[in-house]
């Protein structure tokens, strides 16, 4: 689901083609292993405008879904379909191993690198780094969404972000600010009033000699900030700023880096003084 839907065992694709069946497909495998009530089935496929005919409909799409798993090879049958896409109480379920959906494999390793960040960088820089290369796009970018896909999208999206900003902060403890400038520019500019991805272009920038650049990166943010929310940087942004005018040497030293970002502009001050 991270990037267009696909349903496939050893490299042949089982995904079906219609569009309702394949946002039902993915509303049921957004919640696998629980049941999803009849009633969200159908506000997710027709919204507030449901037809008369909305149950019947959702019941012969679920016996398409279930004569697509058919075809699976370890499935087989229409009977063991059944089994793997049950009709419960209200609702259907769709079970599948944790190893099967890579929303799964992506929680899994991020789980794993964000317990060794700051213990082991590199280590939780590589997991992370595995969990980012499972998104081939945005999450279900080939299927139509509706109100309730459309909310776990974005809870998705929000947590890819956050991930690649948690991997970028490790990178940057690792010293590998040249390297990633190139990502941060990128991520930046499509993303240009989120501050975590301008303060870490600004450090990169900084460390590699870019004092100038990091600067302008600065300009740029308040002056999106204010054209587009009426906003002024955070105080992480202006404490950055100041260290960054002041050449403050604890820039230089990915360990304390993370320290610093955090002082608000009066703690960087007394800071200096001191």
């Amino acid at each position: 689901m991270l990037g267009p839907l696909r349903m496939q065992e050893q490299g042949r694709n089982y995904t079906p083609t219609a569009p309702k069946q394949r946002q039902l497909l993915a509303l049921l495998l957004l919640n696998a292993n629980q049941v999803v009530s009849t009633g969200t089935c159908i506000e997710e496929l027709w919204d507030s405008s449901p037809p008369n005919s909305a149950l019947s409909t959702l019941q012969s799409y679920v016996l398409q879904l279930r004569r697509s798993l058919r075809r699976v090879p370890w499935i087989g049958s229409l009977q063991a379909a059944r089994r793997v896409l049950e009709t419960r109480d209200g609702g259907y379920m769709l079970t599948v191993r944790n190893d099967e959906l890579d929303t799964n494999i992506f929680k899994s390793l991020v789980r794993e690198g964000r317990a060794e960040l700051r213990r082991d960088d590199a280590i939780a820089s590589s997991l992370l780094g595995q969990a980012l290369a499972l998104w081939k796009g945005s999450a279900l970018s080939d299927v139509q969404v509706g109100p309730v896909l459309r909310a776990h999208l974005v809870g998705l999206e929000e947590d890819h972000m956050s991930v690649q900003e948690q991997r970028i902060d490790a990178d940057l403890r690792l010293g590998r600010h040249h390297d990633l400038i190139g990502e941060l520019s990128t991520l930046a500019t499509k993303y240009p009033t989120r501050e975590g991805l301008q303060s870490q272009l600004m450090l990169a920038l900084y460390r590699s000699g870019r004092r100038t650049q990091a600067l302008e990166v600065v300009h740029t943010l308040r002056q999106v900030l204010n054209d587009e929310l009426g906003l002024e940087p955070s105080p992480r942004i202006r404490s950055l700023h100041q260290a960054i005018l002041a050449c403050d040497p604890a820039l230089d030293v990915p360990a304390h880096t993370e320290s610093l970002l955090r002082l608000d502009a009066a703690d960087l001050a007394t800071a200096q003084r001191s």
